[in-house]
């Protein structure tokens, strides 16, 4: 199984999945640690300032629009052979299009990336969806 560690140094879980640099894969096989490797994100998601340039109707979820699908199509396209996207916080757009696209979304407060993977071999790491945006 690979999971898919959003984070800009290899080392914690970015809070914010689409300013993340970087995925780190991580292939675990049951309980033990294959494979570590470090992807470029590719697309970048935001440029920074109010709005990041977002087009969604009024009262829809961020990350919802038709340019922001398209986006996240992209990024998941990155990591299409992981199972799992773990970050600290997403959109609802980004959410929806990793789960269409196969993989399954984990939301975390915990920041330190072996923690992270520790906890989800060992089946404690909780999806924390209040985190999602």
């Amino acid at each position: 199984m690979k999971l898919a560690i959003v984070t800009n140094d290899g080392l914690t879980v970015s809070q914010h999945f689409g300013r993340a640099r970087f995925y780190l894969v991580v292939e675990v096989d049951g309980k033990e640690e294959v494979d570590r490797e470090l992807r470029p994100r590719f697309t970048p998601h935001h440029s920074g300032g109010a709005g990041h340039g977002e087009t969604h109707a009024p009262g829809q979820p961020h990350g919802t629009g038709p340019d922001a699908m398209r986006r996240h199509a992209a990024m998941a396209e990155a990591i299409r052979d992981c199972d799992v996207l773990i970050a600290g916080g997403m959109g609802t757009g980004a959410v929806q299009a990793m789960e269409a696209s196969g993989i399954r979304v984990i939301l975390t407060e915990l920041g330190d990336i072996n923690q992270v993977v520790r906890a989800f071999v060992e089946g404690t790491l909780q999806d924390r969806r209040e985190r999602m945006d």
